[in-house]
């Protein structure tokens, strides 16, 4: 018999009861150890793995290290002076930069200060000119070509006159400073973005037509040697019958023999391109003294990348007007010959523009004989002054 207390709760009753809370507990206690224990799992396997990464960075920091320790001094030193040299190239092409700016700036200062800013010129000569030749600059300047004042009023009359040279393979050298001394001393230059050389002057000549007709907007572009004594009145008149002609091309005209064998003067590499053996050129103005046109100038300025150059840069100008629409004159007078051939063609009444000697293609002796030829064969000292072109 089971014994009751207060209440009418049995002893046997609180007992059962205690038993379920201590299951319950220790389900509770069970479960709780459980998740506790996958817990600690993953923080004792993500421990190692950040371990490792941590290692790894330091393993690769102690590479870059030990990469950076073993590159030579030699290399630094190699390296610092390409920077340098890049530095000093980046310079110079700088300063030529801002040097041209500063050119095409007072140019077009000086035209808008005149109201010309557009003007017309009638003909630009280019005397090709080389370096070691100041001696013949200076015969050339005490006989055709006008100085100081008198070069400033041809100008105002439409003829430009320049000796054009470009600049030696040491940039800023001797031979470049000598040629700026002379330039301040008679400011009759026409520099050139180009390297002197005898086998560029196909180069040289291309350079020269793409920088005339950007400063000058011209009828006529003309190149002549520095060897050659020119008539200017008379070469204007020339010139003037063929003004509103378009693409017209005015030289003495030749056609000579393609020289295959090498050593010679005038050897042709490409001798090839013209057929046989023996075969000529075609036609084309001697090399000594031609002229252009200025839509001619132009397609040579526009398309100079493109334009083949032969070794003989006459040959290379007749050569880029082939398949063109061009009207070649062929003026005797653009290549008489010195005293007497030029003197008695003058007293007949058909002054000379142009004399040298073939034999020589230019003036033979032309330091010592310009002034013979000048006084000999050249136009009244009034022409140009009355001349209208």
């Amino acid at each position: 018999m089971s014994v009751k207390g207060r209440g009418g709760v049995g002893v046997g009753e609180m007992g059962s009861r205690n038993v379920v809370v201590s299951r319950n507990l220790a389900l509770l206690l069970c479960f709780s150890s459980f998740f506790a224990g996958i817990l600690f799992t993953n923080r004792i396997w993500t421990e190692p793995e950040r371990t490792n990464l941590e290692s790894e960075a330091c393993d690769q920091k102690l590479k870059v290290g030990n990469h950076i320790s073993n590159y030579s001094l030699g290399q630094i030193s190699s390296t610092q002076n390409d920077i340098s040299t890049l530095n000093s190239k980046i310079s110079s092409i700088e300063m030529k930069l801002a040097a041209a700016k500063a050119e095409q700036q007072s140019l077009s200062s000086a035209d808008a200060a005149s109201g010309n800013l557009k003007r017309k010129y009638f003909m630009v000569i280019g005397i090709n000119t080389a370096f070691s030749s100041r001696k013949r600059r200076d015969s050339v300047r005490a006989t055709w070509m006008p100085q100081g004042e008198e070069r400033k009023k041809l100008e105002e009359k439409g003829i430009v006159i320049r000796f054009v040279i470009g600049h030696s393979s040491t940039a800023g050298g001797i031979l470049d400073k000598a040629i700026e001394a002379e330039e301040m001393m008679h400011g009759d230059f026409l520099r050139l973005e180009h390297v002197e050389g005898y086998l560029e002057l196909s180069a040289k000549t291309k350079t020269y037509f793409r920088t005339a007709v950007a400063l000058w907007d011209a009828d006529f572009y003309i190149k002549v040697d520095d060897d050659v004594h020119v008539n200017l009145a008379t070469l204007g008149t020339i010139l003037a019958g063929h003004k509103k002609k378009p693409r017209v091309y005015v030289g003495c005209m030749k056609s000579g023999p393609v020289l295959s064998k090498k050593g010679v003067r005038y050897y042709e590499p490409e001798y090839w391109k013209f057929g046989e053996a023996g075969n000529k050129y075609f036609r084309h103005a001697t090399g000594q003294l031609y002229a252009i046109s200025k839509d001619l100038a132009t397609y040579i300025s526009v398309n100079q990348h493109i334009l083949h150059k032969y070794v003989n840069e006459d040959v290379s100008l007749g050569s880029w007007f082939i398949g063109l629409d061009v009207e070649h004159v062929d003026d005797k007078r653009l290549c008489c010959g010195t005293p007497p051939d030029c003197e008695w063609k003058a007293h007949l009444g058909s002054t000379c523009a142009v004399s040298f000697d073939w034999k020589c293609s230019g003036i033979c002796r032309s330091v010592e004989r310009m002034m013979e030829v000048h006084k000999t064969c050249g136009e009244d000292v009034n022409a140009l002054e009355h001349a209208s072109f």
